[in-house]
């Protein structure tokens, strides 16, 4: 489905970003997958050899303006354009209100939501040239929905949510589509984090009655780099099996 597609996808060592990874490369595309800490994605890349794309690994802190344009400009250099980019780095901290701290709220908006303005600025410079790209935000339910300690976390994701439907209006005349997946409790290590016990009451909130996993969210983020949806653009796609928050 990717066949000859250039790609790249941040947060990939481990969890959904990492699945991403190994689904885009099973599909045909050349995969630069970002990580921070450099060696973290040996086993990405040893696990993607014998599949029909390949994964090349791509360390950068997303905060780091700097190191994005060197991994931007290395990418157009190797392939002279860019046809999906993935935003998948982010970070969860969590605090009840009246316990939240200024740096909570700088680090997570760092990340979640700067860093994904500046890649998707530097991304858009490429493909408004070559006329054609996929922009693809990860979002969260609870961006749509809210939810009880999580202020920072949740406004931070609605951030993006907005800037999806923003950028995607702006982008459509140079038929360039971004849009955004909303997961709902995937079973990562973030999310196990948690406990066993608060894991399992989540649990009766979800209505197909079982956490999501890293390959649902991949392969609708693979369905959205795709020339399947070549006329979806400024959408929200939840992944959740009908959870309630």
């Amino acid at each position: 489905m990717l066949k000859g597609k250039i790609a790249l996808v941040t947060g990939t060592s481990r969890g959904i970003g990492r699945q991403i990874a190994l689904t885009f490369a099973g599909n045909g595309a050349v995969v630069y997958a970002n990580a921070r800490k450099e060696g973290s994605l040996d086993s990405l890349t040893e696990e993607s050899k014998n599949m029909n794309g390949k994964v090349m690994p791509l360390y950068f802190d997303v905060t780091d303006t700097d190191a994005l344009k060197n991994a931007f400009i290395r990418i157009k250099k190797e392939n002279r354009k860019l046809d999906c980019l993935v935003n998948n780095a982010g970070i969860m901290q969590d605090a009840l209100i009246g316990m939240i701290d200024k740096k909570t709220i700088h680090d997570v908006f760092e990340t979640n939501v700067f860093a994904v303005m500046e890649l998707t600025q530097l991304a858009a410079r490429i493909m408004i040239k070559q006329q054609s790209g996929s922009i693809i935000n990860l979002a969260s339910i609870v961006g749509i929905n809210g939810n009880k300690g999580q202020l920072v976390y949740s406004a931070s994701k609605g951030a993006v949510i907005a800037m999806t439907k923003t950028a995607a209006k702006e982008l459509a005349p140079q038929n360039i589509r971004v849009n955004a997946i909303a997961p709902g409790m995937i079973d990562t290590e973030m999310f196990r984090s948690i406990g066993t016990e608060k894991t399992t009451e989540r649990l009766g909130n979800i209505g197909m009655g079982r956490l999501g996993t890293t390959e649902n969210v991949a392969k609708t983020c693979l369905f959205l780099a795709s020339d399947l949806s070549e006329y979806v653009t400024g959408q929200i796609v939840g992944v959740d099996g009908a959870t309630i928050i």
